[in-house]
């Protein structure tokens, strides 16, 4: 199914039998991703005196409460209400949800100290000049461990805060990363990329978002494609979200 896109001045085509998923989804039947110290996930039947809602017990529905954190245990999405003392809610500041992205690869460098980040200088050269919505950040190495990773005590790579300058005055409006944070594990409330990135000591950027526990499979090449950034209506500062991403066929 071969749909026309007009963005901007150029038209381009991508097809829509064909999506690319690359969210991680809460699955309690495995090891689930977790950061934050908190405890796993849980979905369990809702029990009422002998009722029990499962049908392999006997019910005539499943019927599941679902016990989770957004910033923990899947992929999401977050707006500027993530670090702020306003209460801004991610699903009323996202209100466009198809933007041309850009897939890019990146080894984070090692720091004296033993971090590892993500430079200015590296999003430059992936980026090569291009202007682009949105950046989906795949970083290496890269396996499938990811959807399953326990990130608690295990400073994860992160951005400097340069490089998150850098893309908010590349006006990129999207930042998908497949890390628990774009931000040092432990950095005493700094949240430095964070704040960089929605401009905080200035115009808050209402419209811009984090998603972050992405996973971009290793079939899935750099370069340009579309993104459907898809989120559950929750009036929070952060939301489960299914990105999609479509192959520019023309």
């Amino acid at each position: 199914m071969i749909a026309e896109i007009q963005h901007k001045s150029k038209k381009y085509q991508i097809d829509l039998s064909k999506p690319l998923d690359i969210s991680i989804a809460i699955d309690v039947s495995k090891e689930n991703v977790n950061a934050w110290y908190l405890e796993d996930p849980k979905i369990s039947p809702v029990t009422s005196g002998d009722w029990v809602g499962s049908v392999a017990e006997g019910a005539d529905v499943n019927f599941n409460n679902i016990s989770f954190n957004p910033h923990a245990h899947i992929t999401h999405t977050e707006c500027v209400g993530h670090i702020t003392k306003e209460v801004y809610s991610v699903n009323k500041n996202l209100n466009r949800f198809f933007f041309l992205a850009e897939v890019v690869t990146i080894t984070p460098k090692e720091l004296k100290n033993g971090d590892f980040v993500i430079t200015k200088e590296q999003l430059e050269k992936a980026l090569n000049g291009k202007s682009v919505e949105a950046i989906v950040i795949r970083t290496l190495p890269n396996s499938d461990n990811k959807i399953s990773a326990k990130y608690s005590n295990t400073n994860p790579p992160y951005l400097l805060e340069a490089a998150a300058i850098f893309l908010k005055e590349s006006n990129v409006e999207h930042l998908l990363i497949d890390l628990p944070s774009v931000d040092q594990e432990k950095d005493e409330g700094g949240l430095l990329a964070h704040n960089a990135f929605w401009n905080t000591k200035g115009r808050l950027r209402m419209q811009a978002t984090i998603t972050e526990f992405t996973f971009v499979p290793n079939e899935i090449k750099d370069g340009d494609y579309f993104l459907n950034l898809m989120i559950a209506p929750f009036e929070n500062d952060a939301t489960p979200s299914k990105p999609i991403l479509y192959k520019i066929e023309k």
